[in-house]
């Protein structure tokens, strides 16, 4: 269970005086007032791991981007957090900075050749919380040769399992990065996980798509994971600007108000920069709005996860 709890005042602007009345003045003292609600925030962690699949067909949402600055976002806090990379582009893991050569040992060689999923995770320079189970190239292969493997959908989550029991301190978080399908590998990371969390892109075709998904997640409730659900839609990539993505973002509200974050992530170069230097966005420029929006998202998930803990406890 965790527990946040922000500043009353943190909502608060600065008034302004005439001269200092612009956009743009008006702009950074909103993103001040948010660094101090951050600043604020008070977040208590029990152990109890949440696994969550961050999974999206479509390419170019923001998927690896969210997953890896949830999850630096999520250590900054001071929660443990695992990040499995299922993407054979490895994408995740240059952005945490850990190696995934070809000869590294990854999550191919847990899937297919059951390695200890202890053999392969590796910690980030980024922060001592922050852990990752890297991909290699070989995992584009893996489609393929799970589909003779025995109990293929389960294979992750054996060795999840696996993991999680021989560990003295679980992670608080497990994400699992997936990649732009629906093939094994993310039925794979569906079958293991208790969450989904999809990005969206507040573009034109946004939800295209999306029913595919979803009804995806209801076939694996059915038959291979009953307790996965969609927990939480984060809408990236929003430029208040343009009508478009304000349209967007009223859309995908009204079709999931339940689990859309009231968070959103904005357009920002300073997100786009990071992965070249190996780093999340919170390393790299933390006070970026960027940066800001993603530590934001995690308080708003951890909020939510306490209030659905609190819920099922009444």
């Amino acid at each position: 269970m965790f527990h946040v709890k922000l500043p009353e005042d943190a909502a608060v602007q600065t008034p302004f005086d005439d001269e200092e009345d612009t956009p743009l003045a008006r702009e950074l003292a909103a993103l001040n007032a948010r660094r101090r609600a951050l600043e604020g925030a008070v977040v208590e962690l029990q152990d109890e791991t949440r696994i969550i699949t961050v999974s999206n067909q479509k390419g170019g949402v923001g998927k690896t981007t969210t997953a890896v600055n949830l999850a630096a976002s999520l250590a900054d806090l001071g929660a443990r957090v695992l990040v499995i990379d299922l993407d054979p582009q490895g994408n995740a893991s240059t952005a945490l900075s850990i190696p995934h050569s070809a000869d590294t040992p990854s999550v191919y060689d847990v899937l297919i050749d059951e390695f200890p999923m202890a053999d392969i995770v590796q910690t980030s320079p980024e922060s001592a919380n922050l852990t990752c189970a890297p991909s290699t190239i070989h995992l584009a292969g893996a489609e393929i040769e799970l589909v003779t493997q025995v109990a293929r959908e389960h294979r992750l989550k054996t060795a999840l399992e696996d993991y999680l029991e021989g560990l003295e301190e679980k992670p608080h978080f497990v994400i699992v990065d997936c990649p732009p399908s629906l093939g094994l590998l993310t039925i794979n990371a569906f079958t293991a996980a208790h969450e989904v969390l999809i990005p969206i892109q507040c573009e034109y075709y946004a939800l295209e798509g999306l029913s595919q998904l979803l009804g995806n997640v209801r076939m694996i409730q059915k038959h291979l994971n009953p307790v996965l659900h969609v927990s939480t839609i984060l809408l990236t990539m929003y430029d208040g600007r343009t009508r478009l993505a304000q349209q967007v973002a009223e859309e995908v509200r009204e079709h999931f108000a339940r689990e859309v974050l009231e968070t959103v992530i904005p357009r920002s170069v300073r997100v786009s920069e990071a992965p070249s230097f190996g780093q999340t966005v919170i390393a790299y420029d933390g006070q970026s709005a960027g940066a800001i929006a993603y530590r934001e998202a995690a308080v708003e998930i951890i909020q939510r996860g306490t209030l659905n803990t609190a819920e099922r406890a009444s």
